[in-house]
């Protein structure tokens, strides 16, 4: 049962990001004509600076699952409905403490941001700032039924919730932008979704998983635990949300709006890039749990590390492949003149985002293990060092300058440090997890020749020819990646999906 969930918990999950991605390139070229570059760069500001409210949680969501693989293992039912009412105290307290820090935020939104905006982009970023902290302080308590849900594994009810707001959330937002609401109307529906989410969440857990919270015997010697298991998952959210939006905060106030605008579309490609990477890692972060909790070999988490790790990685090699081939011509056509830049901006970011998304459960194993601490100290201190070499080049290369920081922090977090700390202290054999991605390089040369060709004889001036190229190049990549790349086990995943979908 537990395992179909799963199966059908990635289905549906890439399904939602694939819905969402196909939403996001119709939707955003329709956005950025309707916004225009300013707004839109306001609107990428505004948000890169909100985000850092969500450091309020002090990553405490993140070790609900350790908690309650414990509990659970102990077979505890009121040690659960307690684990539950103290997580929903914590993250109402956070709520109130968001409230405050917003406020705060509010009344000196002119320091923030500096002179680099007119008085009426102040007026409207007062009422973004306001409308996302809304969204964020009703953020912290469903993440709590969030939790409930994805430590149940109902990952089909979980994964279909986000799927229907991939698609209502631009479905909903496009009359209002027709109408001229801009970037506010966009903050209204996200903000209105969220809601949704949120009441829907509480429905399920309460009607359908019978959850209990006790408020009642709480044991506070658990909090001080938890957040020594926490303070280092706090310290990893710090860097990601430097690494993640520092850039956009940097520009605003070197170079305006224009220049985060400009960063914000080659984000926007990264961040459905990196979307793709947790649809799969996400629905497998019980079963880590469940394996460190009951105490079986390293060599089961090596076979989840090597086994998720391929699926992230082929899906992951053909939109990159693609996107170096055909990038250029798709963000010209699709963003329209004046976003040039923006293609090397996406390169920038997703080239070394590759190494850590195909190795996303490897911090679920890290957290599992309680052995984050290292991981996140060293990340931090990269961190540092990528604010210290971004705002020199910012003043040299303006938007490209911001991502080659953000870039090189990666690189040497990711792909130097995380793979010696994976093979020398967690536990996985990271030499058979790099032999088994190294076996998918035929796939990507081969397929390669066809794409460098293709992208360089063919005048891509339209999305038919550019659409037509792409089709064909994703099936020569597929047909290849089936007949050189996959394992016995994949091929008859692959045949077994198709046979269901023929005898329906």
């Amino acid at each position: 049962m537990l395992k179909n969930q799963r199966k059908a918990g990635i289905i549906i999950s890439y399904t939602g990001q694939l819905v969402h991605i196909l939403t996001g390139l119709l939707y955003t070229p329709v956005m950025l004509r309707l916004l225009g570059q300013s707004e839109y760069g306001l609107y990428q500001l505004v948000s890169s600076v909100v985000s850092y409210l969500s450091l309020l949680s002090l990553g405490f969501g993140a070790s609900y699952m350790r908690f309650y693989a414990r509990e659970k293992a102990n077979g505890d039912k009121d040690g659960i409905a307690r684990l539950n009412g103290m997580f929903m105290l914590i993250f109402g307290a956070i709520s109130v403490i968001c409230i405050l820090c917003g406020i705060v935020m509010l009344t000196n939104i002119r320091l923030i941001f500096g002179s680099g905006l007119t008085d009426s982009e102040y007026t409207t970023a007062s009422v973004l700032m306001t409308l996302m902290i809304i969204n964020l302080v009703i953020t912290f308590p469903n993440s709590v039924f969030n939790c409930i849900v994805t430590s149940q594994e109902k990952f089909i009810f979980q994964k279909t919730l986000s799927l229907l707001q991939y698609l209502l959330n631009p479905f909903l937002t496009f009359p209002l932008l027709l109408i001229g609401y801009g970037s506010i109307g966009m903050v209204m529906i996200t903000t209105s979704l969220t809601i949704g989410v949120f009441l829907t969440n509480i429905y399920y857990c309460f009607k359908k998983l019978h959850t209990k919270f006790c408020f009642r015997r709480l044991q506070f010697s658990l909090l001080k635990e938890m957040w020594m298991f926490t303070f280092f998952i706090f310290l990893n959210q710090i860097i990601d949300q430097i690494n993640l939006n520092v850039d956009k905060y940097l520009l605003g106030r070197l170079s305006g709006t224009v220049a985060v605008a400009v960063y914000g579309v080659g984000g926007q490609i990264n961040t459905m890039y990196m979307s793709l990477s947790a649809s799969v890692s996400n629905v497998f972060i019980p079963k880590v749990n469940r394996i460190v909790a009951e105490k079986r070999s390293d060599s089961e988490l090596t076979q989840v590390f090597i086994k998720v790790g391929r699926v992230q990685f082929m899906i992951l090699s053909l939109i990159l492949s693609g996107f170096i081939y055909y990038g250029k011509p798709f963000i010209k056509l699709w963003a329209g003149d004046g976003y040039d830049a923006s293609y090397y901006i996406a390169l920038f970011l997703l080239i070394p985002v590759t190494v850590p998304m195909i190795q996303n459960i490897g911090i679920e194993i890290q957290r599992a293990k309680n052995k984050h601490r290292t991981r996140s100290i060293v990340y931090f201190l990269i961190a540092i060092v990528n604010v210290g070499i971004s705002i020199p080049l910012i003043k040299l290369y303006g938007a490209v300058g911001a991502t080659i920081g953000t870039a090189i922090s990666i690189l040497m977090g990711n792909f130097f440090f995380m793979n010696w700390y994976y093979y020398t202290r967690i536990g996985i054999d990271i030499i058979a997890f790099w032999k088994n991605i190294i076996s998918f390089m035929p796939v990507i040369i081969i397929s390669g020749i066809f794409g460098l060709i293709s992208s360089r004889t063919i005048a891509l001036i339209s999305f038919m020819r550019l659409g037509t190229v792409i089709v064909v190049y994703i099936i020569i990549y597929s047909g290849l990646l089936y007949v050189l790349g996959m394992n016995r086990n994949e091929k008859e995943t692959i045949k077994g999906i198709f046979h269901k979908i023929l005898h329906r």
